[in-house]
């Protein structure tokens, strides 16, 4: 996954200091000073002090061995509070257990961030082979199937914004790369109420998704099953759809307004 959308560097101290700290959490293994610098735009010497002043408010750890910067216990902690707020820590994770008891596969939550998809929420499946995933990370929208979902129920001005900006990087062997192609999966999307990709983001891998929408028909995020192609068929996964859907209508009516 990349580190971040190319945009203009913030002029105020605030978003400088953001955009350095969103680089940070984009990478929980640890990014160097020089690294920061490059990625965000911001002079070096600038950086440096930012980031440390992050760093003394714990949002940010320094490891001296290898003089590297990664998410600090604060941010952690500051993470954790976001999530109990959003409802998804108490109230998805025990129905997105259900849903892996019974489908065997490992369950997603995801929700729309500009334009791409962020894994909020994450069910490993009980088999010795299945699929991974890290919250706190991004996704491309036009060649996942919980971004063509997200997609199709956004509202349309929205959807029609993302369906003429979002970058068509052929990421996996069946990725999309035509716009009118992409068009056609959304609108399907929402006739039909699901999504799938099938080897789009990665080789081998296979998903299908619903949306998770509010009682007035709103979106508020999406669920997804994901496996690995050599153990589910499309067909297999379009067969989970009503399990998902169940779980996305109590979800829908559970989880607390944001």
């Amino acid at each position: 996954m990349s580190t971040s959308e190319s945009s203009a560097v913030p002029a105020d101290v605030v978003g400088r200091a953001i955009r350095l700290l969103v680089l940070v959490g984009e990478h929980p293994h640890g990014i160097t000073l020089s690294e920061l610098s490059r990625a965000s735009g911001v002079p070096v010497s600038t950086a440096h002090r930012l980031v440390n002043s992050l760093a003394r408010e714990g949002l940010v750890d320094f490891e001296a061995s290898g003089k590297r910067y990664k998410p600090g216990l604060r941010l952690f902690q500051l993470g954790q509070q976001a999530g109990q707020a959003y409802g998804f820590a108490g109230t998805a994770l025990p129905v997105m257990r259900r849903v892996t008891e019974r489908t065997e596969e490992a369950t997603l939550m995801s929700v729309l961030d500009g334009a791409r998809h962020l894994y909020v929420h994450y069910v490993d499946g009980p088999l010795p082979v299945g699929v991974r995933s890290e919250p706190g990370r991004h996704g491309p929208l036009h060649c996942t199937s919980m971004g063509k979902v997200l997609m199709a129920f956004a509202p349309e001005e929205v959807r029609e914004d993302l369906l003429e900006r979002v970058e068509l990087t052929p990421y996996g062997p069946h990725s999309i790369t035509d716009r009118d192609v992409l068009r056609a999966e959304v609108a399907r999307a929402a006739a039909q109420g699901y999504a799938t990709a099938d080897e789009e983001h990665h080789a081998g891998l296979r998903a299908v998704a619903v949306p998770i929408l509010r009682p007035d028909g709103s979106l508020f995020a999406c669920l997804s099953t994901a496996a690995p192609a050599f153990r589910r068929s499309l067909d297999d996964l379009v067969a989970l759809v009503p399990v998902l859907r169940e779980a996305a209508t109590e979800l829908g009516v559970r989880l607390p307004a944001r």
